[in-house]
């Protein structure tokens, strides 16, 4: 047989093969076949070249791509696999010959706009794939932040700010164990919240030959099933733990006639590797990056002279990929062959990061509720704000135990709260979408998979209430502005795309957060930062408030601050005049694509907020568009599998105009889901390899 593809009524692919090396070579061209422009972006931003035909706007990247030494790491991780699991090594260089097989017969529009042809994927560009899709996962340049809220604000301010931000990427995801389901099998559920792309970053599949048969969430780009998958006996799923593994040291670095060294924590100055990388820019001159690496790790901003602002200063990033060789891919195979939870676990023991909660349910009645990847042990500055390179007692001392849980009444839930992994991090989501996705399973006794998509659109906002607190306890309006406030007062709080009362509510929350940022208080953080374009995100004053808000209104004192009369100001100016939009008008969705397409089309509009289950981030204060949302949703069902469902935004194929392109858009607008097909029977074959 070699490898047959099959597809569904929704293009997904599913594939068969003899062997997993031959699936893992089908997975590479069916990949390539529907996806070879996102594949082909990808690789360049792993590699640090993707402006090269995507022009200036992807230069910053690509410069920090090259100074971080993504790609080095990734030849480094594989080589290393190579030695220590031979196997899996070789799985993924079946991967990458299917990828470069497909690549070989694509037909996407975007090369010939670009000029751009496919190129050749070595062994390690899946490694290389991941690293880039998930270094700025754990959100270190949040300490750079923290350390502009240190120096102008205080220590304390730390926590008033510490709530995921404008850069994070989250998920929900919830456990049901069989003695609270219609079945009396478990049911796994949830969506992961990334930034929305198009093509999207997961990928629907199926995997089958006669070692294991799994339907899964996929990364492009990568072999296998990290993330999400079920294999028929025991089903998994994750969150980002939100757990701090990454340090960021600052440098002071000097040129020498023999080329650059760096103060260490010895009071000597040692050797710093060093050389030179030209980035190539499509329509402008070619720019030279230097690229240096201390015995910290690769230096990220500044040099020898220092940061852009004068500090006398570099910042080296320390990330236990480049420390240890090591990404965690012998988790890969391990888990797509697990057929108990005890399986996945032990396959998690493998893994490295991004730094997840994980659940998992089997067959059997067992269940997983734990934390997967490496944590560093060392002193609790490094979590907070880059620490001095030169000074000793900064370095890492080991790794972290993963914590691990079970369930309360039959339930987990994971939202990226505060919760399991409390130790090991610093800035958590806001326990909102976690206590009201307890509270929605707490309100029934059984539950079933097709009842998960009602918890999947939940568009309660919790998070209101700090702000409609402040509104109740103002008087002496004028009667314009107590009709409003009146109105957002008896508001139901929830923010469906139809409501006019979700979009005043939006627009008083933004004009609270911009009054919040203009004030003198503010200003020395608002200060233009001296550090790369890439980590402004991070940086920003005003989505920082925005996302903080609640904490911001509840404190005992803010800095002097009359948060009354900023509430009171922006309730005056809305009311002044009021918009007659509903939600959806302005909460639109504006997926990242590498290539504008040809003829822009109208944004859908949107239900949901930051805060909600439904979890479709605006940004309060700055945009009511929304580019992070869920870029996947899932049930996966124990007692039988193909009562399982799944949906992406757009589509199983990447290729525009594609039948399959953006067929399931209405579907994920609308909070509905495609089902799993599991029986190949009811498939169309597509080909024989």
């Amino acid at each position: 047989m070699g490898s047959e593809t099959y597809r569904d009524a929704w293009g997904i692919p599913h594939l068969r093969a003899d062997s997993a090396r031959d699936l893992a070579r089908a997975q590479g061209r069916v990949t390539a076949r529907d996806r070879a422009w996102q594949l082909e972006v990808e690789r360049h931003r792993a590699q640090g070249t993707s402006a090269s035909f995507l022009g200036p706007a992807a230069l910053p990247w690509d410069v920090f791509a090259r100074r971080a030494r993504l790609d080095d790491t990734a030849r480094r991780c594989f080589t290393a696999l190579a030695e220590r699991d031979p196997e899996t090594a070789d799985w993924v260089r079946a991967y990458t010959d299917g990828v470069n097989e497909g690549l070989e017969a694509c037909a996407s529009p975007e090369f010939t706009r670009t000029g751009l042809a496919p190129g050749r994927w070595e062994p390690w560009t899946p490694l290389g794939v991941w690293l880039a899709t998930h270094i700025l996962f754990a959100g270190f340049p949040a300490k750079l932040w923290r350390d502009q809220v240190v120096r102008h604000l205080g220590a304390d301010a730390v926590a008033l700010f510490a709530t995921d931000g404008p850069g994070t990427s989250g998920s929900n995801g919830w456990l049901v164990s069989g003695e609270r389901t219609v079945t009396g099998q478990a049911v796994l559920a949830g969506d992961p919240h990334r930034f929305i792309e198009d093509p999207g970053v997961y990928q629907q599949i199926r995997l089958s030959c006669p070692e294991f048969d799994v339907v899964a969430l996929a990364v492009p780009g990568v072999p296998g099933a990290a993330h999400f998958g079920h294999t028929g006996t025991v089903a998994w799923a994750i969150t980002n733990a939100m757990a701090d593994y990454q340090d960021l040291y600052r440098e002071r670095l000097r040129r020498t006639g023999a080329g650059v060294e760096a103060l260490g924590p010895d009071g000597g100055w040692h050797r710093a590797a060093r050389h030179t990388e030209t980035v190539h820019v499509a329509g402008e001159a070619a720019v030279e990056v230097e690229i240096i690496e201390t015995a910290r790790g690769p230096v990220i901003a500044g040099g020898p002279e220092g940061l852009d602002d004068g500090t006398p200063e570099a910042l080296s990033l320390r990330h236990p990929p480049r420390v240890t060789g090591d990404l965690g891919f012998g988790a890969l195979l391990p888990l797509l062959r697990a057929r108990r939870v005890a399986d996945v676990d032990r396959a998690l023991d493998r893994w490295a990061e991004p730094v997840n909660v994980v659940l998992a349910a089997d067959t059997e009645g067992g269940s997983l509720h734990r934390v997967a990847g490496r944590v560093p042990v060392r002193h609790d500055a490094n979590r907070v704000r880059p620490v001095p390179a030169w000074e000793p007692g900064h370095e890492w001392r080991g790794w972290h135990e993963t914590p691990r849980a079970g369930l309360t009444d039959g339930v987990a839930v994971m939202a990226n709260q505060a919760g399991l992994a409390a130790p090991l991090g610093v800035e958590f989501a806001p326990p909102h979408r976690a206590d009201r996705i307890t509270a929605l399973l707490a309100a029934r006794e059984r539950w079933s998979a097709a009842d998960m998509p009602a918890i999947h659109k939940d568009t309660h906002l919790a998070s209101a209430a700090a702000l409609l607190d402040h509104l109740a306890e103002l008087g002496d309006l004028p009667p314009r502005a107590a009709a409003l406030r009146d109105r957002l007062l008896r508001w139901d709080r929830r923010m469906d795309a139809h409501s006019t009362d979700a979009a005043l509510y939006a627009a008083v929350r933004g004009a609270v957060v911009r009054r919040l940022a203009a004030h003198p208080a503010f200003a020395g953080p608002a200060g233009p930062p001296a550090y790369p374009e890439i980590f402004q995100p991070w940086l920003a004053l005003v989505p920082r408030i925005g996302y903080a808000l609640t904490h911001l209104l509840r404190a005992e004192d803010l800095y002097g601050i009359d948060r009354s009369e900023a509430v009171r100001a922006a309730l005056l100016q809305v009311a002044a005049g009021q918009p007659a939009a509903a939600w959806g008008d302005t909460h639109r969705l504006a997926p990242w694509r590498a290539l504008a397409p040809p003829a822009p089309d109208e944004p859908p509009g949107l239900s949901g907020d930051h805060d909600c289950v439904l979890c479709t981030s605006a940004v309060p204060g700055v945009t009511d568009l929304a580019a992070r949302g869920p870029a996947a949703r899932y049930v996966w069902d124990l007692a039988r599998r193909e009562d399982s469902r799944w949906v992406v935004p757009f589509g199983a194929c990447g290729v525009p105009g594609s039948p399959h392109h953006r067929d399931q858009l209405p579907l994920w607008l609308e909070g509905d889901l495609v089902p799993v097909v599991t029986d190949f029977d009811q498939l169309t074959k597509e080909t024989d390899v």
